[in-house]
């Protein structure tokens, strides 16, 4: 977790807590070299780090303070792991259980026992801890063992990506199973007595051909599976296999896709595999997840995989039907080998541009302030305190070149450079900070150290980011620091132990922080919970990524680069789903909160890891604010219902972090936020992590610029699109040393020169071939005429996932015929012959059990796509009755008004906007939706 103004973190909270976590913030550098055998100081570049632990530190230790080692079998040959969904098999946090806690991997859950393998699914929620926390929590089902088994302890034989393979033997008896996210199968290989299957209650069983057994447990269906001609017998509630060589076992979503599941019981995963492309040109990420599997009978390959949300609504593979629920809302499943997602990528900037606009005095007095404090650092020692001090400095030395304050900005990054050499080398003049490999952890921990990161091995990317921050900017003004022969080979020995991309180092676990199955990060290191693991400021994890993208850029490290591409854009698209919410289908109907402060493994919980204000709660998940930040904005309508969600429950506007918030509001409403900044500025304190000038140039610059477009795309991996309904604002940034000329999707093209950052506005070029790489539909052509409305955009092409549009209140005035914050859907780039006809549209509405609303249409054609609409039609409103349920709102409800002539179309844009005529309640619109009923606009066009 983040946070100025941090409060002191929990007391540990006892293993069979339902609802704790573990960790704070850290970020983790990338080491390239191998550490000898040996050695006190080990030279990287122009830094170092020790091999020998500072005296009076602690490393990885129990809860007792005492000294841990990886619980491992004598055959595992991997970098060890943490800060994953089953480390606490591999890291004894609690003295008294050498078996972990519970695994929840979704839709399985486990728990390693003296006896086996505990296997559970939990179809259904419960709400505790005071309303706060929703949770799927593991309930077992049934014992996955050995007649006889006492296993002393459970230790991991191996893993991959997303899977693991824990070993349970005794003397004589050895059982090693591998689980893994999205499998529905736990497989086993079995030696040294029968495989048993004891169910916790009377199963009733509704399959049984000897070697496979099917059964309900209360209302979840597994089956057992055990190889040809071994049956299984029951006792009681014991099923025995004896003689199986090999068993699994499968959670169904039916007893009718038994047939479905029985060839993949003997197509064994032995691991699992990510791999990511990233094409700067496209725009696009396409992520590859992949299996291993061994045929322990028949021919079968591949298995059924159950994807997470985030993952089933991008993927371009096939779904069956299969269903599963989960603490992220349904899983889907795909069969056979691998499947794969692909997504826009969006672009992640080093600063924003600093406006003209903006009093440039003020900013250079602002900066002043914080270059001439007589601690800069306000007292930070740590990791994480001295990682948020890098930040706040390390931000404003763009904000001082923008403005030609050039002796600030050198003395920022003499500030900066001197702090951070310190810290990078092992016997420097701040002889206490420094860096320690630990060889039996296969990390890299900095001393001090804070918030368990030493002990816990918690938060290594919230930590680290700062640093990779701090590198990043002294590397774009200064290229000689982060050179080969300087400070570049340390900062990235940092980075990689935080995420590692480089799976040939073997001096750190791949991806330790980041989760690829999960699409985010764990931050506990031990995962010690009953819950599972967790993660707290997911904004933290994003930072990390956003530096490790810039500097990989700055640095000419593609592998670097496209790290922090990944895991930006992937934890992009699940942080607003697990956090926020923003499909509606991942909060249960009865949880009472728009946002989780933390993600579990079994859920989510609005409370965080100190006893904050709700302002903390929502904030925890946006700091810091970078350009990096722009994230939070996609969705411009989602934000601002983020920032209104906040003042409804405090009843008032925010006066914790309220800096923070301005930030977030500024993304959906700059002029509001830039207000708010004036009316306080003088008088507020900024969280610890930022200043009083980064805050303004941001809502600044956020006002002028408006909110970001991310229906414009660029061919490079730094760059934003911003809108403010007129005017579009294209920023780019080379990192390179050579000019550049950077086009983006809208045919507009930027000259940026090297280490510099670029701005252009106006209204766009010839698209040529615009449009969101994603839906392939949307440029050039308007096929049919037909055009299907998105949570954000117009679309030639029907999506398979329906979601809605929430118009806002007319909050109880007259809005007939004059927009009032409208809801704005576009399609750009289209062209066709006018057909002579009119506009259509059937728009499914409804505004719940409220009287008195009314939803209005306009709908506007800029038929060149010069800024100016050349035909505007407005409809008659629509009353909504006070019925739940859609109701149509069509065209023939008649014109009210309309201006402009009609012509054909070249490059141009449609644009519909809804709004609240009367009311004083919010109406939704139908979007995305596969079937009938769906929301369609009919223009007068044809290819």
């Amino acid at each position: 977790m983040p946070g100025p103004c941090r409060r002191p973190r929990r007391a540990p909270l006892a293993r069979a807590a339902a609802s704790a976590s573990t960790a704070l913030v850290m970020t983790a550098a990338l080491l390239t070299q191998a550490a000898p055998a040996s050695a006190d100081q080990v030279p990287v570049g122009a830094g170092s780090y020790t091999t020998d632990q500072p005296a009076g530190t602690s490393g990885p230790s129990d809860l007792t303070g005492a000294a841990v080692t990886p619980k491992v079998t004598p055959d595992f040959d991997q970098p060890v792991a943490t800060n994953d969904w089953w480390s606490s098999l591999i890291f004894q946090r609690y003295p008294d259980n050498p078996y972990g806690e519970n695994l929840h991997a979704h839709p399985l859950t486990f728990k390693a026992r003296a006896g086996g393998l505990e296997i559970g699914h939990s179809p259904s929620h419960q709400i505790v801890g005071n309303a706060n926390k929703y949770e799927f929590p593991h309930r077992p089902d049934l014992t996955l063992g050995i007649q006889g088994l006492n296993a002393p302890s459970a230790r991991v034989a191996g893993y991959s990506d997303w899977t693991v393979t824990t070993d349970l033997s005794d003397s004589t008896r050895t059982m090693r199973a591998t689980i893994g996210q999205g499998l529905p199968f736990a497989y086993a290989d079995i030696s040294g007595g029968p495989a048993t299957a004891t169910f916790t209650s009377a199963p009733q069983v509704w399959h049984d051909d000897g070697s496979t057994v099917g059964v309900t447990v209360g209302d979840t269906h597994y089956a057992l599976f055990a190889p040809s001609g071994i049956a299984w017998s029951r006792s009681g509630e014991t099923f025995t296999a004896d003689g199986a060589g090999y068993v699994s076992v499968a959670v169904l979503p039916d007893p009718a896709d038994l047939a479905t599941f029985e060839p993949y019981a003997y197509s064994f995963v032995t691991g699992s595999e990510l791999s990511y492309d990233y094409d700067p040109a496209a725009a696009t990420l396409t992520s590859l997840y992949s299996v291993t599997t061994e045929a322990r009978e028949g021919t079968a390959t591949g298995t059924l995989l159950a994807l997470y949300p985030h993952q089933w609504k991008e993927t371009t593979t096939g779904l069956t039907g299969l269903r599963y629920a989960s603490p992220r809302g349904p899983m889907r499943v795909v069969e056979g080998g691998h499947f794969v997602t692909e997504l826009t990528t969006q672009g992640i900037l080093p600063s924003l541009p600093t406006v003209d606009s903006a009093d440039h005095d003020r900013l250079r007095a602002l900066i002043d302030a914080e270059l001439n404090a007589d601690d800069p650092w306000k007292g930070a020692v740590d990791t994480y305190w001295t990682g948020k001090a890098l930040g706040r400095l390390a931000q404003l030395v763009p904000i001082a070149d923008s403005i030609g304050y050039t002796a600030g900005r050198d003395g920022l990054l003499d500030l900066l450079e001197t702090r951070m050499e310190d810290w990078l080398t092992a016997g420097g003049a701040g002889d206490d900070a420094r860096f320690y490999y630990d060889a039996t952890w296969d990390t890299l921990i900095g001393y001090p150290s804070s918030y368990g990161a030493d002990q816990e091995l918690n938060d290594h990317d919230f930590h680290y980011g700062y640093f990779v921050t701090a590198a990043a900017t002294i590397g774009r003004y200064r290229p000689a620091w982060i050179s080969d022969d300087q400070w570049g080979p340390m900062v990235t020995t940092v980075l990689k132990d935080a995420n590692n991309p480089d799976r040939s180092d073997t001096r750190f676990p791949w991806l330790r922080s980041f989760s690829p199955y999960a699409g985010h990060g764990w931050a506990s290191g031990h995962a010690g919970f009953a819950a599972g693991n967790n993660q707290e400021s997911s904004s933290e994890a994003m930072h990390f990524a956003a530096s490790t993208a810039v500097l990989g850029s700055l640095l000419g490290d593609e592998q670097i680069r496209d790290l922090g591409v990944y895991m930006h854009t992937t934890q992009a698209s699940a942080m607003s789903r697990y956090w926020q919410n923003s499909d509606g289908d991942t909060f249960p109907a009865d949880f009472a909160h728009d946002v989780v402060g933390m993600v579990w493994g079994d859920g989510g919980d609005y409370r965080i890891w100190w006893d904050g204000s709700d302002e903390e709660h929502y904030g925890i998940n946006y700091l810091p604010i970078t350009a990096g930040s722009l994230y939070l904005g996609y969705d411009p309508q989602h934000a601002a219902e983020m920032y209104a969600s906040l003042v409804e429950r405090l009843g008032r506007e925010p006066q914790v972090w309220r800096d923070i918030h301005w930030a977030q509001r500024a993304l959906s409403d700059g002029d509001a936020a830039l207000a708010a900044f004036e009316a306080q500025w003088q008088d507020y304190e900024p969280e610890s992590g930022s200043s009083k000038a980064h805050t303004y140039q941001w809502v600044s610059t956020l006002a002028e610029v408006g909110q970001v477009d991310t229906s414009v795309t660029a061919d490079t991996p730094h760059y934003a699109v911003f809108s403010d309904g007129a005017t579009r604002t294209h920023v780019a940034f080379n990192a390179g040393d050579a000019p550049r000329t950077v086009t983006f999707s809208d045919g507009t093209t930027l000259s940026v020169p090297p280490g510099q950052l670029a701005t252009s506005s106006g209204a766009g070029g010839d698209p040529g071939d615009p449009g969101d790489p994603g839906d392939p539909g949307d440029p050039g052509n308007v096929g049919d005429g037909t055009l299907h409305l998105r949570a954000d955009h117009l679309s030639t092409q029907q999506r398979t996932v329906a979601s809605t549009v929430t118009v806002p209140s007319a909050d109880g005035a007259n809005h007939d015929g004059t927009p009032y914050r409208p809801v704005v859907l576009e399609a750009t780039g289209l062209t066709g012959t006018h057909t002579g006809d009119g506009t259509g549209f059937t728009l499914q509405v409804d505004s719940g059990a409220n009287v008195g609303n009314a939803v209005q249409a306009r709908v506007s054609y800029d038929l060149q796509g010069d800024g100016t609409f050349d035909r505007v039609e407005t409809y008659a409103y629509f009353a909504t009755n006070d019925l739940p349920g859609w109701e149509e709102y069509r065209d023939e409800q008649g014109l009210r008004d309309a201006s402009g002539s009609w012509g054909d179309l070249d490059s141009g844009t449609v644009r519909l906007e809804l709004w609240s005529a009367i009311g004083n309640q919010t109406s939704d619109v139908l979007a995305d939706a596969p079937d009938d009923p769906s929301s369609v606009l009919s223009i007068p066009f044809t290819s």
